[in-house]
């Protein structure tokens, strides 16, 4: 039996190697919006730093964060076609289903672009709460406790960001967070989640012992 009765997904760069895309977009919409261009080396370095790091660096105003992230929806349903779930995804949320864990999904990305990059893979799933503020997960994850009916002792959050850890600290929630994401696995063990995993393999025990 797995010890969680609800597991709430982040979706990119934890469930979808997304940030193949994220790389390919960025200068161009660093051009459109005005903040600083980076290069693979710098690209590589925010990999280390928290949200809120990332728009000190690039020089992001907060008061452009809805319109790049409108923006960013945008773009990413339109490359929903071709982002790939990581592999042992698809056979992952399948047999949490049949395990009888509740699979939810809590995401910045809308609802449309998730259900369509998913697939098939879609039915694994229970609930949808996405179009997520930058940093505004910490309120999702508390209305999915109630929709889910579970206590935080009985939900894990699984993430690839600091920010994820952040959220689901400020909604009392255990927090995983995984190490083949968009944040490096050396700044996210700095941030001391409840579990880091480095593999597919790992997570899979971890919630299917």
């Amino acid at each position: 039996m797995s010890p969680y009765r609800l597991v709430i997904f982040d979706f990119d760069g934890t469930l979808a190697d997304s940030l193949p895309w994220f790389r390919s977009v960025f200068n161009d919409m660093a051009d459109r919006f005005g903040f600083s261009r980076l290069t693979p080396t710098e690209f590589e370095a925010m990999r280390g730093m928290s949200g809120r790091e990332i728009m000190a660096h690039t020089k992001v105003p907060m008061w452009r964060l809805p319109a790049i992230v409108s923006y960013m929806r945008k773009q990413k349903l339109s490359a929903a076609a071709s982002t790939p779930l990581f592999p042992g995804v698809p056979e992952l949320l399948a047999e949490l289903k049949d395990a009888g864990v509740t699979v939810a999904i809590i995401s910045s990305d809308s609802e449309v672009s998730v259900r369509s990059v998913l697939g098939p893979v879609v039915d694994s799933v229970t609930h949808f709460d996405c179009g997520a503020a930058i940093f505004g997960k910490a309120a999702k994850f508390r209305r999915m406790l109630k929709r889910a009916g579970v206590t935080t002792t009985e939900a894990l959050s699984v993430g690839d960001e600091i920010r994820d850890i952040e959220a689901a600290r400020e909604a009392s929630i255990p927090a995983a967070a995984v190490g083949w994401g968009y944040t490096l696995a050396d700044a996210l063990a700095r941030h001391a989640p409840a579990h880091l995993f480095h593999s597919m393999a790992e997570l899979k025990a971890a919630l299917l012992p």
